[in-house]
């Protein structure tokens, strides 16, 4: 038989699970401000998720802050509090938390959308459950709004489904993922070694989440009269940021700095990749830069000659097989 609520599992186990979704807060902020120093050429819609992202996850932390304030610090040692409806920052953050998570499962239903060659069941089935799992999380926050805490096993049904959604569309994405990009494997040992190292990058970022969103399930339906489950939903948002942000800020690793534009005091220059050659040999980039000199010949009609800063890298397979750049 499960415990009953005390100080330790309801207003503890939230100042606990406010105190480590701050710290996976920071790490997102220090992320945040390692993409914009990375990638200052990224499209404004790239820049605008990232910045909606922390901004929506800012948010998150102060309704966090205050449910926690609410029960930690103003009723402490009121334990009529708990025969109330649950105060206003504690069902808004639930919704919140949902619709961030929306928005990376669907900046990920296009990344398989993108990787599957536009297979459109397959992206379809990922953003319908994506879409059913945000109104399920909406549905909770209205209802928690005339329900009393100790009385939450009402939501009980609209609360599993949506945390079974969650996890099912992590899963399911990864899987997707996986299989379309061991679709992508040319035999050329550096392509598929990438591609490898992709799907396996997917796996791990669909288990986490998948992981945090099952122990919410299971503490759920276990212990629904404490706090132990919401400590965990505190964080689950957080690591969808964090999971978005951690593939945008992998891509110049993943795919090589070669594939990246370098900017700086001297000649600036981008290395792009030529397609594959035959029998696994090595191949060049190039890229010139023009100075538009003239010159005239030793011989009778003058002729043009073209001063060039030239650099080359030696690869064995194109940098990007996977077309991980066109993905994002």
């Amino acid at each position: 038989m499960a415990a009953g609520p005390s100080i330790d599992n309801t207003i503890g186990a939230a100042f606990i699970g406010w105190g480590i979704s701050g710290l996976v807060f920071g790490i997102l902020s220090i992320q945040c401000y390692t993409y914009f120093q990375r990638y200052p050429n990224d499209s404004i819609a790239y820049k605008t998720l990232v910045g909606s992202l922390w901004a929506l996850e800012a948010l998150h932390q102060g309704l966090v802050g205050h449910c926690v304030y609410f029960y930690d610090v103003r009723n402490y040692g009121n334990l009529l509090v708990f025969l109330e409806t649950p105060v206003w920052s504690l069902s808004i953050q639930v919704a919140l938390g949902a619709f961030v998570g929306a928005i990376v499962k669907g900046c990920f239903g296009l990344r398989v959308w993108k990787f599957s060659k536009h297979n459109i069941w397959v992206t379809a089935v990922i953003m319908l459950m994506t879409l059913a799992q945000l109104g399920f999380a909406c549905a909770y926050t209205v209802r928690a709004f005339h329900v009393r805490l100790i009385e939450a096993s009402q939501l009980k049904v609209i609360g599993t489904t949506s945390l079974a959604l969650g996890a099912a569309t992590d899963i399911f994405t990864a899987a997707s993922l996986s299989f379309f990009l061991h679709q992508m494997r040319t035999g050329y040992a550096k392509s598929d070694s990438l591609i490898n190292r992709l799907i396996l990058y997917s796996v791990n970022t669909g288990f986490l989440t998948s992981a945090v969103s099952i122990a919410v399930l299971a503490l759920y339906n276990t212990m629904p009269q404490n706090f132990i489950f919401m400590s965990f939903y505190f964080v689950l948002s957080k690591l969808y940021a964090n999971s978005c942000l951690a593939t945008l800020n992998t891509r110049r690793f993943v795919r090589g700095k070669g594939t990246d534009r370098e900017e700086g005091t001297g000649p600036s220059f981008m290395m792009v990749g030529n397609p594959f050659r035959s029998h696994g040999r090595a191949h060049e980039q190039h890229h010139h830069q023009f100075s538009g000199h003239k010159s005239a010949g030793l011989v009778s009609s003058p002729i043009e000659v073209d001063v060039r800063h030239e650099v080359s890298v030696l690869s064995d397979a194109d940098p990007d097989p996977a077309g991980y750049a066109k993905a994002w």
